[in-house]
């Protein structure tokens, strides 16, 4: 089987995790790969399930010892990034590779991959209700979400940089189209 890569990018609070669980429920042969980070874990997240935790000097020796496929400091030394580890043990378990990661990151892994990684950007409706999305999840202080709706605010510039934009309008509908999609580019 040739093995292809599916990246998912979205700003924070677009409804891309929703939608790439469902992705993964559509019995397509997709494995998911677990990211890296060096944030502290939010309630309930478990380490090789949601992310692989690690400090910001473990991330740092990582990057030195290229183990990284891409990787970003997305704000000042909080890093996210791919390791090659999770691109070989999905490859090893037969399955297509499922990414879910920033804008940067996408764009970064759709130059690594070419024509065999097909790149969507889950677009929201608006950044009003991004803001409303992102207070709604009672997550993160005011200050964080602040700096999460400026850097929304750029990402959604890339948006045309994707393979296709699907808008996070309507739940069902997005996530019905990002199966469409991701079933014709594997060919099933």
């Amino acid at each position: 089987m040739n093995r292809r890569s599916i990246i998912i990018s979205a700003p924070s609070g677009s409804g891309k995790t929703t939608i790439i669980r469902r992705l993964l429920a559509c019995g397509l042969p997709l494995a998911f790969s677990v990211s890296a980070t060096s944030r502290a874990p939010r309630a309930g997240e478990k380490d090789g399930t949601e992310y692989y935790f690690m400090s910001s000097e473990t991330f740092r020796e990582k990057i030195a010892a290229e183990e990284f496929v891409e990787y970003e400091e997305v704000y000042a030394n909080v890093f996210y990034g791919t390791l090659k580890s999770e691109i070989d043990r999905i490859a090893a378990a037969g399955k297509h590779v499922l990414f879910d990661v920033d804008v940067t990151g996408g764009l970064r892994l759709k130059k690594c991959y070419g024509t065999q990684a097909l790149a969507i950007f889950i677009r929201p409706p608006s950044v009003d209700e991004l803001r409303r999305r992102l207070e709604s999840r009672a997550t993160d202080a005011p200050d964080v979400i602040a700096r999460r709706l400026d850097k929304a605010q750029y990402e959604l510039s890339f948006a045309t940089r994707f393979d296709a934009v699907v808008l996070n309008d309507e739940l069902q509908r997005a996530q019905d189209e990002t199966c469409r999609l991701v079933t014709q580019f594997l060919g099933l």
